[in-house]
């Protein structure tokens, strides 16, 4: 075989081998499902600046996991469940609310989908006490987005650990 015919039986092999590749999904929602994907968010930001750490766990997948900010990892429903029906109804007393500063990017392929962006905490008067940015992944559950992963950090430095000697 020559190099020509080479050529010729190498580019046609290339040329069906691109041919039955699927197509990647792709990765930005329509404007339905950016919308169902962005309500969470808002029904999560909602239920949770009125102490409602039920219907904040509510939108937790079943095998979720959190990663909050200066706690450890929260696996699972329940778990989940317990620390929103505490942390929630501390928040609440406090005056403070949360809210999306801005709204974020969404993105999704198939039944996944992402969120992020930054968020502000703001006292009664307005005033910021706390900012930062959050990562959110969906997954599609017999037609309703849930929570699966749910991670934010703060832009505030957090304190930072001084060693003491021990005793002598």
């Amino acid at each position: 075989m020559n190099n020509f015919t080479r050529l010729i039986v190498l580019a046609a092999s290339f040329s069906m081998l691109a041919a039955c590749a699927k197509t990647a999904p792709p990765t930005t929602a329509t404007a339905g499902e950016e919308a169902a994907i962005r309500a969470v968010n808002v029904a999560w930001n909602k239920a949770y600046n009125a102490g409602d750490g039920a219907a904040v766990a509510a939108l937790y997948a079943e095998d979720a996991v959190l990663n909050a900010p200066g706690a450890p990892m929260v696996r699972g429903k329940a778990s989940i469940t317990e620390y929103y029906v505490k942390d929630a109804a501390g928040f609440a007393t406090t005056g403070f609310t949360v809210a999306d500063d801005p709204v974020g990017d969404v993105g999704q392929s198939g039944d996944l989908a992402w969120q992020s962006g930054t968020y502000k905490n703001t006292d009664k008067s307005g005033a910021t006490v706390d900012s930062g940015k959050f990562l959110t992944v969906f997954q599609r559950k017999d037609g309703k987005w849930m929570i699966i992963r749910d991670t934010w950090n703060s832009d505030t430095a957090p304190a930072t650990h001084v060693a003491t000697a021990p005793a002598q």
